[in-house]
């Protein structure tokens, strides 16, 4: 497992952060991407449309893959052990290995991909770009349960190296980021690469002029690392970003998705089916998500996510209360299966991926790199501990965890929808001087 690298860096995709426009505050539909009509600053062609399509999907083929990676374990854990005759804490070393370099892929991806999307879409469809990158992530679990279901642990994994073979193809046929670009000094590369992702017919003057000024705005500010990032200021945004991964991880997602099967097991529920119905609810609920993510913000979404997760952990350690008691298979069944459902479909709504946007709009610029760094540190340490320590810890919920969250959320986590980057940090700053002062 790793954490992103610096933002500055030309880290697979080479995003430096995502820029300062104005994110969309207008409900968009997933099936008008093609045809958006990007920012009032530079009319782009039917052209322009296409290739920040193109350009999205190839980097959201690593979404797909992060998803395959963090879905494979449920339907694939039986097998393996079956087939290899290992314990629950067993592993050879090449498994080891492997899933070691699958986390450094995805711990990178799961950063770099939603802000290089967010430095090239234009800003009234900002909001709809970066929310594929939650959808892929939900449509790769699915998927890996839906076909876990049917294939053995083996070609399952060799299916999940589709969409890795066709993103480091389609890397070929992609532009930089243009922010990069500029960030770095190459201008004529920065104009042609902006150029081609608006149309060749675009005029692309008053966006280029932007982006050149707010690059010299950063020329003239010291990039802060690490260690300063523990300076009083940043503060309120690292206890965000910071708070979100650890209910995140905490409040058992990653837990729930790696072992669905074990958990339809122990409660003697069709694993096949149940799976499937897990699938299904991840697939609708990251849609609902997605399609509402401009429309009701972030907060509400997160509010909801978090209470609907608590919900689903106190059905499913109700279910195995229950069932320690002797009360009825079908009761407990009944039970372990809503807890599951509506657990995942509730995470999936706003925990699952809304962080990870929030992640990105909250940290100032000049520290965007070291901090998300961290704070994608913390995360994959957390999915690290939980799924390592779910099987011996199975009985315990997460609904306290989840209930605590649901006040982090509200009193803490800001509304980042419809809002520049400049305002955000704003606020940010003032509540930082408000709050924690």
């Amino acid at each position: 497992m790793a954490g992103a690298g610096s933002a500055d860096q030309p880290l697979l995709l080479r995003a430096s952060g995502p820029d300062e426009d104005e994110e969309s505050g207008t409900s968009q539909n997933l099936g008008s991407v093609a045809a958006s009509v990007p920012s009032s600053s530079s009319s782009s062609s039917s052209s322009g449309n296409s290739v920040v399509l193109f350009s999205s999907l190839v980097a959201v083929c690593g979404s797909y893959a992060f998803g395959n990676a963090v879905g494979y374990s449920s339907p694939a854990e039986t097998g393996i052990m079956d087939d290899l005759g290992l314990s629950l804490a067993e592993g050879t070393w090449w498994l080891d290995a492997g899933r070691l370099l699958m986390g450094c892929g995805i711990g990178l991806l799961s950063y770099v991909v939603p802000v290089y999307i967010a430095e090239i879409t234009p800003k009234n469809v900002r909001g709809v770009y970066t929310s594929l990158n939650q959808l892929m992530i939900g449509l790769g679990k699915a998927f890996m349960f839906l076909i876990g279901s049917l294939v053995s642990w083996r070609v399952l994994a060799l299916i999940g190296t589709l969409p890795c073979l066709l993103q480091l193809l389609g890397l070929f046929f992609i532009p930089e980021s243009p922010r990069w670009l500029a960030k770095v000094g190459r201008e004529k590369d920065f104009e042609a690469a902006l150029q081609h992702l608006r149309g060749k017919n675009a005029n692309i003057s008053q966006e280029a002029s932007d982006i050149k000024d707010y690059m010299e705005h950063l020329r003239r500010m010291s990039e802060d690392g690490v260690t300063e990032l523990l300076q009083w200021k940043y503060a309120y945004p690292l206890i965000v970003g910071v708070g979100l991964m650890i209910f995140q991880q905490c409040g058992g997602l990653n837990a729930f998705v790696f072992y669905t099967s074990t958990i339809f097991e122990e409660a003697g529920f069709s694993t096949t089916v149940g799976t499937i119905a897990a699938a299904v609810v991840q697939i609708l609920s990251t849609t609902l998500g997605v399609l509402l993510m401009d429309k009701s913000g972030r907060r509400p979404l997160l509010l909801v996510s978090a209470a609907g997760g608590c919900l689903g952990c106190v059905f499913t350690g109700l279910s195995f209360f229950l069932q320690d008691l002797d009360s009825g298979a079908v009761l407990v069944s009944s039970l372990v299966l809503v807890g599951v459902l509506v657990f995942l479909g509730s995470f999936e709504l706003g925990m699952g991926g809304i962080p990870w946007i929030i992640m990105s709009e909250i940290f100032p610029i000049n520290v965007k790199g070291s901090a998300g760094s961290l704070v994608n540190l913390v995360s994959w340490i957390g999915s690290w501990f939980i799924s390592y320590t779910f099987s011996y810890l199975f009985e315990w919920s997460s609904a306290g965890i989840c209930a605590v969250g649901v006040i982090f959320i509200a009193k803490l986590v800001p509304e980042t929808k419809g809002r520049t980057l400049e305002e955000i940090h704003a606020s940010i700053t003032n509540k930082n001087d408000h709050n924690l002062s």
